[in-house]
C-alpha cells in the first residue's frame, strides 16, 4: 500500500512538471522527490521508492514521459549544467553513473539495446523546467542515430562542427573511446569552450557509438541555447521518449 501511495503521488507530481510551461512548474519537484521521499526511504527502509536506485551520490528515477525514460539525480543539490560543483576535480562523474544505469532502460525496453542506440542528455539552463541536476537517459532519434551513423567519420577526439543539424538545431561532436565513460564529459565541455561562453547556456548529450575498427566508444555532442533559434539548449530533443526500442528497420543500421 505504501508503495501504491508514494508512486500515486510521484504521477501526480511529474505529471505537473511534465505538463506545465516553464514559468508555471515547480522548479524544485524533483530535488523534493530526491531529498524528500527516495534518500530518507532509503536511509530508514533500505527501499528506495518512488526512485529505482538510491546511492551516496544519485538516485535514479523513473521519469513520467515515456515508457522508458529514466532520470539520473544527484542526491546533493546541484542546480544543472551550470553549477560550478560538477567541475571540481572530486566531482562524480554522473554521466558515467547514468550510462550504467541504462540497465533500467532496457529492463523497460525488454531486451538489451545497441550501445548506439542508447543516450543520456542534460538540458541548458535556460530551457530547463528543473533546478536540480538531472540526466536524461533513453533512446536516441532514429534520425538522429542515423545522421550519427553516415558522418561517423566526421567526428574525431576534438571538438568540430558536427556537418548536419540535429533534430533541426547545429552541434558540435567529439569521440571519447572506451567502452565506459572514464572521461567526465561536463569536463570535456567546460575544457572546448571559448572564452566569453556559458556553461548554462550549453545542452550536453552523450551517445554510444562504435568506431570503424569495432572499437566501442561514446559520441558527445554540444548545442547552445539562442533566444532568437526556436528549440535551441534542449539536448533531450535528440531523444525519443515515444520509441525505444526503435523503429525494426533502423535498430539494426
Amino acid at each position: 500500500m505504501r508503495h501504491r501511495r508514494l508512486a500515486a503521488a510521484l504521477a501526480v507530481v511529474l505529471a505537473l512538471v511534465a505538463a506545465a510551461p516553464p514559468a508555471a512548474a515547480d522548479p524544485n519537484a524533483l530535488w523534493s522527490i530526491v531529498a524528500g521521499q527516495c534518500v530518507p526511504d532509503q536511509r530508514q527502509h533500505a527501499d528506495p521508492a518512488p526512485c529505482a536506485l538510491v546511492t551516496g551520490t544519485y538516485a535514479v528515477l523513473k521519469d513520467i514521459v515515456g515508457a522508458t525514460q529514466y532520470l539520473l539525480i544527484p542526491t546533493a543539490r546541484i542546480t544543472g549544467i551550470e553549477d560550478p560543483q560538477i567541475l571540481t576535480p572530486d566531482a562524480p562523474n554522473y554521466f558515467a553513473d547514468a550510462w550504467r544505469a541504462r540497465t533500467f532502460v532496457e529492463e523497460r525496453a525488454g531486451r538489451e539495446l545497441p550501445r548506439d542506440w542508447l543516450s543520456l542528455a542534460v538540458n541548458s539552463a535556460a530551457t530547463r523546467t528543473q533546478n536540480q541536476l538531472h540526466i536524461h537517459i533513453d533512446c536516441v532519434r532514429a534520425d538522429v542515430h542515423d545522421a550519427l551513423a553516415a558522418h561517423a567519420d566526421d567526428i574525431g577526439p576534438t571538438w568540430t562542427p558536427f556537418p548536419v543539424l540535429l533534430a533541426g538545431q547545429p552541434y558540435r561532436a567529439m569521440a571519447v573511446p572506451g567502452a565506459e565513460l572514464t572521461v567526465n564529459p561536463f569536463r570535456l565541455l567546460a575544457d572546448g569552450l571559448t572564452p566569453g561562453q556559458d556553461m548554462g547556456q550549453q545542452t550536453l548529450v552523450v551517445v554510444g557509438g562504435t568506431a570503424a575498427d569495432g572499437a566501442e566508444r561514446f559520441i558527445l555532442l554540444d548545442g547552445h541555447f539562442d533566444g532568437a533559434r526556436p528549440g535551441s539548449g534542449s539536448g533531450e530533443d535528440l531523444q525519443d521518449h515515444a520509441a525505444c526500442p526503435p523503429r525494426p528497420e533502423s535498430a539494426g543500421k
